[in-house]
């Protein structure tokens, strides 16, 4: 990551004690400051998610991460409470994303890139490599995910959103997310498996 893009001060005040919803209103009352406390906040995860989500540069990254937190800016006051401040967020990085995709005017695969987890001291050569390789057929197993199926299993199951909380942000029936998010593992599994 490339760091912190938006340069703005910090609110005044013990940020650490104020929760989401007061600095979101501070941010709907034209806050700058309070932007900026946000940022610091969730900038890290937004980064993450909008990474998972496209396939771009690191700097392509670092742009999508800055036009989601100056939406959340201009759309502050119409945060209406029935999600945490962090799943709203993730909601408008998913309609930053597509609305970047469709504004290049290439249909674009968007792809998850996976993280991978840090090596066991234990495994051999072999076993890294074989991991290495089964982490790329994953990363390329999700990156032929339709996007519907993709949002909905890396909100919630990379992300840790709360399913209600991700239905209601995508504007989905639970019923509808949780097929997703089914359909998603058992295409996944499938890719897994096959030779």
């Amino acid at each position: 990551m490339s760091g912190q893009i938006i340069p703005l001060r910090r609110v005044e005040g013990v940020v650490e004690e104020m929760s989401d919803e007061a600095i979101l209103a501070a941010c709907a009352a034209g806050d700058a400051a309070a932007l900026g406390a946000l940022f610091d906040r969730h900038h890290a995860a937004v980064y993450r998610f909008v990474t998972r989500l496209t396939a771009v540069h690191p700097d392509d990254v670092d742009d999508l991460v800055q036009a989601t937190f100056l939406t959340v800016m201009k759309s502050a006051r119409k945060f209406g409470g029935r999600s945490a401040v962090r799943t709203w967020i993730f909601g408008i990085a998913v309609n930053t994303v597509r609305r970047e995709a469709r504004s290049r005017g290439r249909r674009r695969r968007l792809a998850l890139a996976v993280s991978g987890e840090p090596e066991r001291p234990s495994a051999s050569v072999h076993d890294a490599a074989a991991r290495r390789q089964t982490l790329r057929r994953l990363e390329a197993a999700l990156a032929e995910l339709p996007e519907k199926l993709r949002v909905c299993f890396v909100m919630c199951q990379l992300e840790g959103v709360p399913g209600p909380e991700a239905a209601r942000v995508l504007g989905l029936r639970s019923g509808t997310l949780y097929r997703r998010i089914h359909e998603a593992r058992k295409r996944l599994r499938a890719a897994l498996e096959a030779p």
